[in-house]
């Protein structure tokens, strides 16, 4: 199982973007799925999950951010909108298996992650 992020990009402060999270040999029907990121010089935060509990998001994302799923269940996207500076980092999912963590918000709860996609927001 591996996964592959894309999407990411230099966009103006202001604009929206989607980024993509692919993951090949499986689906994610028996695994949480988590969007995290990374700003330079910061810890990896988590910014969203969907786990058969359905779809959470960590505090500081809420609003601008929307978590959602393909058709076939073997991508998921994350839509940011109204992007600010700080928004700019590396944008990584994580997945674990169902009932195998506590919260899938927490990136050491995590067990495989993608390499992650760039995400420049300037001003």
């Amino acid at each position: 199982v591996q996964l592959v992020e894309s999407g990411g990009k230099l966009v103006q402060a202001g604009e929206s973007l989607r980024v993509s999270c692919a993951v090949s040999g499986d689906t994610f029907d028996d695994w949480a799925v988590g969007w995290f990121r990374q700003a330079p010089g910061k810890e990896r935060e988590g910014i969203s999950c969907l786990s058969t509990s359905g779809y959470e998001y960590s505090d500081s994302m809420k609003g601008r951010f929307t978590m959602s799923i393909g058709d076939a269940n073997d991508v998921v996207f994350l839509q940011m909108n109204n992007l600010k500076t700080e928004d700019t980092g590396v944008y990584y999912c994580a997945i674990v298996p169902e009932g195998d963590y506590n919260n899938c918000l927490r990136t050491y709860d995590m067990d495989l992650w993608g390499k992650g996609t760039t995400v420049t927001v300037s001003s």
